[in-house]
């Protein structure tokens, strides 16, 4: 026996959506969602259950699927979700690149300080060692 059977696991990954609207509408549909989290579990993905040693990558994709751990996400969810996420990835780099320029602009205002530190010593000693006219 399976357990959980398709119906059930079904009605579980449904039950946060709308009843008109249903993620997951087939058998088919939950089949290809579980193996689709067992290839990314064998790809090394973190799981999000207590992993046995013995426990084979299918029966953890649906363990996460059937405690709501994992979400099948809708079409529209996938590709809003995709687009944030390239949001905030050229979000980061702007801000990289920000801060590079502002670590620039820091290090040549130290150079400068460190310039201008450097030549009144200079100054002073030139105008020590020249004799004095009376």
């Amino acid at each position: 026996m399976i357990h959980p059977s398709y119906v059930e696991l079904m009605n579980e990954v449904n039950k946060d959506c709308d009843p008109n609207e249903p993620i997951v509408r087939s058998r088919y549909s939950i089949v290809t969602a579980a193996a689709k989290r067992a290839r990314q579990l064998i790809d090394h993905a973190d799981t999000k259950v207590e992993v046995t040693e013995n426990r084979k990558p299918l029966s953890i994709a649906v363990e996460e699927l059937n405690d709501g751990s994992v979400k099948i996400l809708s079409a529209a969810s996938a590709q809003a979700l995709q687009e944030e996420m390239e949001r905030a990835e050229q979000l980061a780099e702007e801000m990289r690149a920000a801060q590079a320029l502002e670590d620039a602009d820091e290090a040549v205002d130290a150079d400068k300080a460190t310039e201008e530190v450097t030549e009144e010593p200079v100054e002073e000693a030139a105008a020590e060692d020249a004799p004095e006219e009376e």
